[in-house]
């Protein structure tokens, strides 16, 4: 004779089995939807991530077609006319998705070009509240919400309808933090292949890593930007020390190459076993395809334990310390700007409050009426 337990699980079975005949999503199918829309990638079929023709198709499970066909739209917007970088549009499109797909669970339904319209200033704090549930950092929220906005302004330009809600919203508080640079003497020291002696390393890695450290240091370049660079970049001996590297937004700018660090660059070429065709990566993994950042990473991770640097010593913040060093000691912050590649000047500014006394020691030093 069957228990209560076994009858409430049949008629639990036939209630599942009758709403997904009535047209629900099944549980595992949705999260495949939701894992599709988010960003995560199709795991079987394979299909890569981050495409503007991908993202219709991905919006299909949450949104009308007309608002996944406007998206895809927006998307392709972003990288052939504003020229946004492939990561930067990427992060737009995975909040984009992130966010109808939340509308569609808020509203019980696909999303319309008319539930945006209709949006209030409560569905886009609620959304705030979710995404802050689930650990999200108040910077990333932020740039969620200006990819949102951004997104509004769009279909507004398009005639699809305005999205009033997002004027309505105060994007998140983010305190302040100063970048963390390293002190001269151990970002001098970082590109001394002596101090991994102990590795087994082929020779032409440790001249590699060595090479792209000091070019970090060296000319406050992202390490994008380092390992981003073409075999033709280099300037050839008595051409010059001067490097075209492309940022942000694929903007391209000159920036001065130290000879020691032309030095090193050269040294690591000659050792590679690999052929740099002109058009190819400078900088080669192991195997001779394009080096991966996660490998200086972990080179950046051994030389903390060597040196006793704290964990906040990342490529990163070579970036920094190229501009800290250069302020601490009577840079203009005009030029500083000029050579990290930053839009604005106040991006620049905060290194300002790194090394206030010592600039303050310069105002003195150099001010006529000091």
């Amino acid at each position: 004779m069957a228990t209560a337990e076994e009858n409430r699980r049949r008629s639990a079975r036939r209630t599942a089995k009758g709403s997904r005949q009535a047209g629900d999503v099944a549980p595992g199918r949705q999260r495949r939807s939701q894992r599709s829309l988010t960003g995560k990638g199709d795991r079987r079929s394979g299909r890569p991530r981050g495409r503007a023709s991908d993202d219709a198709d991905a919006s299909i499970a949450f949104t009308a077609p007309e608002v996944a066909t406007e998206l895809a739209r927006w998307l392709e917007q972003l990288s052939a006319e504003r020229r946004m970088s492939a990561k930067t549009v990427e992060a737009y499109r995975r909040d984009a998705c992130q966010f109808l797909a939340f509308l569609s669970h808020h509203l019980a339904g696909r999303v319309t070009l008319g539930n945006l319209a209709k949006l209030s200033p409560a569905d886009l704090r609620a959304f705030m509240a979710a995404r802050r549930a689930e650990g999200i950092s108040g910077r990333s929220l932020m740039r969620a919400l200006a990819g949102l906005r951004s997104f509004a302004r769009f279909l507004e330009r398009d005639g699809k309808g305005k999205v009033g809600a997002l004027a309505a919203v105060r994007a998140p508080k983010i305190a302040k933090t100063l970048p963390k640079p390293l002190a001269v003497a151990a970002a001098k020291r970082l590109a001394e292949t002596d101090l991994r002696a102990g590795e087994t390393r082929e020779p032409w890695v440790l001249s590699r890593d060595a090479a792209v450290l000091a070019l970090l240091y060296g000319s406050g370049l992202r390490i994008s930007e380092a390992l981003g660079l073409k075999r033709k970049d280099l300037p050839a001996p008595g051409a010059g020390e001067v490097i075209v590297v492309t940022g942000k937004g694929n903007k391209r700018r000159m920036v001065p190459v130290l000879a020691k660090v032309l030095q090193l660059i050269t040294d690591y070429v000659a050792l590679c076993p690999y052929d740099l065709p002109a058009d190819g990566p400078l900088f080669v993994g192991a195997k001779g395809g394009p080096l991966s950042p996660r490998i200086i990473q972990l080179v950046m991770q051994r030389l903390r334990g060597a040196l006793g640097l704290p964990d906040t010593a990342t490529p990163h913040a070579l970036r920094h310390s190229f501009a800290t060093h250069l302020l601490s000691r009577g840079g203009d912050l005009r030029a500083i700007q000029e050579l990290l590649g930053h839009a604005s000047l106040s991006t620049t500014q905060i290194y300002t409050g790194i090394d206030s006394e010592n600039l303050i020691d310069v105002y003195r030093n150099t001010h006529p009426r000091a």
